[in-house]
């Protein structure tokens, strides 16, 4: 059965410039790893068809193992919509061996101005069911803490 999870949070910037964030590769790969991982961007083509390949590696990988090695997670990110400013909808397949981590997930990044800002909603549907539901959702808000602090920094 499909899994979905989910992660949402208000950032006091407006939607064009957390809709940039989502598309500079210098910005994604300081704010997009969670607590506890670094990222190094390995290809990047921002444009719908195009996407990205991300390393991620874990600070602390015991008692946590990466999907593709010991300490990492290697993602290849394939961008399927780009709607300016409002949402950007992804394909992430994980580089791994281990079938309970293998298929397609959709990323959907979801844009709305209020007037504190942009609530930023981040659905993953078809997660696969060798990733964790909690630690998921938690690595997701953790990205949109940084998210936030990138861009308010930058305001």
């Amino acid at each position: 059965m499909a899994r979905t999870d989910c992660a949402g949070r208000v950032i006091a910037a407006p939607p064009a410039a957390v809709y940039g964030a989502l598309l500079d590769r210098a910005a994604l790969q300081a704010w997009l790893p969670p607590d506890g991982m670094r990222g190094r961007i390995e290809r990047w083509d921002p444009r719908p068809g195009g996407g990205f390949r991300m390393a991620l590696t874990r600070l602390d990988p015991t008692g946590s193992p990466g999907k593709t090695s010991a300490a990492t997670d290697v993602v290849d990110v394939g961008f399927t919509d780009l709607a300016p400013p409002e949402r950007v909808v992804q394909q992430a397949r994980f580089e791994t061996d281990d079938p309970a981590c293998t298929g397609t997930m959709t990323m959907t990044w979801q844009l709305v101005a209020t007037g504190a800002g942009t609530e930023v909603t981040v659905t993953a549907t078809d997660v696969p069911p060798g990733i964790d539901q909690a630690v998921h959702e938690a690595a997701i808000a953790s990205s949109l803490a940084h998210l936030a602090a990138h861009v308010e920094t930058a305001r």
